[in-house]
């Protein structure tokens, strides 16, 4: 029996999102999106009904999730519970990947 569940996402047919993101590789209970050279901006606060954990490959932000303020780094990574409010602030063009269960683009889920 052969598994045909294996999928390649093609870097240059990845769907853009909202805000600038690339939606890379999704499965039923996990999605990867990338964000590349964000510029720097401060978010509003806001809140997700999914679970997030990142990895910064270059430049700095800080991530201010539940009133504890956290800088990020080439190298590191973090984790925003689901519910949490959080927010992040762009220090230097930044470029990250984040992995979200359930997938954030699901039903909406990134529009709001």
């Amino acid at each position: 029996m052969t598994d045909t569940t294996v999928t390649k996402v093609s870097g240059e047919h990845s769907p853009r999102g909202p805000e600038g993101e690339v939606y890379l590789a999704s499965g039923k209970s996990l999605a990867m999106r990338l964000w590349t050279n964000e510029e720097p901006t401060v978010a509003a606060p806001r809140r997700r009904d999914y679970e997030t954990v990142g990895y910064v490959i270059a430049g700095r932000a800080e991530l201010v999730t539940e009133g504890q303020t956290v800088r990020l780094e080439p190298g590191d990574s973090w984790v925003v519970p689901a519910g949490a409010e959080h927010s992040y602030r762009i220090l230097e063009a930044f470029t990250a990947v984040e992995a979200t269960s359930p997938p954030a683009q699901a039903h909406g889920r990134d529009e709001a």
